[in-house]
């Protein structure tokens, strides 16, 4: 049975900051809010519980997950970064971007996209994320909550509850935070690629067409 925490979206209470950071370390699954959608999310080493996230969102091995990270010198530890793309995310960070990007030999096979060992990032503008990330000290492995054969993005937390209160450990409740995902940009070629149009403008990128 899920635990379920209503938080502060924009000053969340560090208690339970730190009691969420501790589920996460113990091996559980999350469900907690972005600047875009909720999230499903865990602790990066933990290989059984990104199969529960797989096996939760009915996705295989070719399912891009995302690193959440706090800022760029994390994105850099974690991905090949050359000085254009470095300034093209500086200028799009934190915001509703996810950027695939070359992974570094500091990612797990595992979690890299098994032909092109690429990995998605991002830097998500929300105060309860934030906050987990800085209590937890590394990014969180996360996957968008979107459920098998639904359209779009839970975002009601009753609902959450109703629906995954017996697959993970943890829901925090900040209210909505929207049905639009990320904008998810390919740097891993000469130009960017705009892979989806989300909520995040694609001005940053003129013309640029996926």
């Amino acid at each position: 049975m899920a635990q379920f925490f209503s938080i502060h979206s924009q000053t969340p209470h560090l208690r339970l900051i730190r009691q969420a950071v501790d589920i996460i370390r113990q091996g559980g699954i999350i469900v907690y809010p972005t600047d875009s959608c909720y999230a499903l999310g865990c602790q990066l080493g933990n290989k059984d519980a990104m199969e529960r996230i797989r096996s939760i969102r009915n996705v295989d091995e070719k399912h891009h997950f995302t690193l959440v990270c706090r800022d760029l010198s994390e994105i850099a530890t974690f991905a090949k970064v050359d000085n254009t793309q470095y300034r093209l995310l500086k200028s799009t960070t934190p915001g509703s971007y996810t950027f695939i990007l070359n992974a570094s030999r500091e990612v797990p096979r595992r979690l890299q996209h098994p032909k092109r060992h690429t990995i998605g990032l991002r830097i998500p503008e929300h105060p309860v994320a934030h906050a987990l990330l800085t209590e937890l000290d590394e990014p969180i492995l996360s996957s968008t909550l979107i459920l098998p054969d639904d359209e779009l993005p839970l975002n009601d937390a009753p609902e959450i509850r109703q629906r995954l209160e017996h697959q993970v450990e943890l829901i925090l409740d900040a209210g909505s935070c929207g049905t639009e995902m990320t904008t998810v940009v390919d740097l891993t070629g000469n130009t960017p690629e705009i892979i989806r149009a989300g909520k995040g403008p694609l001005t940053p990128f003129g013309s640029i067409h996926g």
